[in-house]
């Protein structure tokens, strides 16, 4: 059979959702705290904008039950509307907090730097022997050093506003200080310790030897998104709860979804933050986790997929109204949601196709997603 032409392709598709690189540039997808730090798959702000617009109004409460990088609380708060956010991720639930929470920007950025200074007098004292196996591994011994250095003087010298800031800026610069090529940040298979050819920068480059200069780079950066941010923020309510949605009690009725759920056996949420989870001791609840890359793409995996997205969406539903407005989006290329929406108790309205121009991370070839316009039933 011949495959569909490119105008019949693009007939099927809204194009008042699927913006050009001209019309939305990454500086615009990435405005102020939408880059505090890299997630992979997280959606466009652009996107939650339009429906915060069409189905809300100022003073509602908007619920994401897969909260991720945080988005939707974001464009809730800028809109005017109260959120709640939960997530089964401690990563995720840290760094919604960062971007959301009210905060003394002037005293945090003393703080940090202060921290700063602290770090790199210390740096060189710091033992590396009771690090983890996978940090000593992964860094290099002087960068190691530097972010246990960090990590220290942040928990000895910080107030609970200005800690919480750091972990953001200490997990960013963990990232890009490991031991791994520059053009494989989002999934090294294993440590670079040679110089190698490097497709990103056409060169040859050797591997990161330091932290130091990515803690001061992400601190000048976080600061300045915050503030940023500041400047369109409102007083309405975030709320996020580190929990699992299939089972979370909410403090008030939402007054709908705005969400993107995660997709079955795509990413390993947790082993894409792992540098975080090492150097915080967060908790790893990966086995919790909807749709876990380890799970697979079994037939018994994506039933066990359908079973808790519908029971995520089930649960919120029972905490809401009828006829609440809940906003799915998600590549369906398995054809899983009829089956959700209906475990879940969410009538389909529309169904919405639009093309993604690009996404966090290295993509190949076009990609597309699906908004799904539910109501409750």
């Amino acid at each position: 059979m011949a495959g569909r032409t490119q105008e019949a392709l693009y007939e099927e598709i809204a194009l008042d959702l699927s913006w050009s690189e001209d019309d939305l540039p990454q500086v615009e997808r990435t405005k102020h705290v939408h880059a505090l730090h890299p997630y992979l798959g997280k959606f466009i702000p652009q996107l939650v904008e339009v429906f915060l617009h069409k189905y809300f109004q100022a003073g509602d409460c908007v619920f994401d039950p897969f909260v991720g990088s945080g988005t939707t609380l974001v464009e809730a708060n800028a809109f005017g509307a109260s959120a709640i956010g939960c997530d089964i991720s401690a990563f995720n639930c840290l760094l919604a907090r960062v971007k959301t929470a009210h905060r003394p920007i002037a005293s945090v950025e003393l703080a940090l730097r202060g921290a700063l200074e602290q770090a790199r007098q210390t740096a060189d004292v710091v033992p590396i022997r009771d690090a983890s196996e996978w940090l000593r591994t992964w860094y290099a011994p002087p960068a190691l050093q530097e972010l246990l250095a960090y990590e220290c003087a942040t928990n000895l010298e910080l107030d609970d506003s200005a800690w919480e800031v750091s972990r953001v800026i200490l997990s960013r610069a963990a990232r890009s200080a490991r031991r791994t090529t520059h053009f494989d940040l989002d999934f090294p298979a294993k440590p670079a310790t040679e110089p190698y050819w490097c497709y990103k920068h056409r060169r040859t480059c050797v591997p990161v030897e330091e932290a130091a200069k990515f803690l001061r780079r992400y601190t000048a950066d976080t600061v300045r998104r915050l503030r940023d941010f500041s400047a369109v923020r409102t007083a309405s309510r975030v709320r996020i709860i580190h929990g699992d949605a299939r089972f979370v009690d909410l403090s008030e009725r939402p007054t709908g979804i705005i969400t993107s759920p995660p997709y079955p056996g795509l990413i390993d949420y947790h082993e894409q933050h792992r540098y975080a989870y090492e150097l915080l001791g967060l908790p790893d609840l990966r086995d919790a986790e909807i749709g876990a890359a380890e799970q697979g793409v079994s037939r018994r995996a994506l039933g066990g997929y359908v079973d808790g997205i519908a029971a995520a969406f089930r649960n919120a539903r029972a905490q809401m109204d009828r006829g609440a407005p809940v906003i799915i989006v998600v590549n369906d290329r398995r054809d899983l949601y009829p089956a959700i929406l209906d475990r879940a108790g969410l009538v389909l309205e529309e169904r919405l196709r639009r093309h993604v121009n690009r996404r966090t991370g290295r993509r190949a070839g076009e990609f597309f997603e699906d908004v799904l316009v539910c109501r409750t039933a």
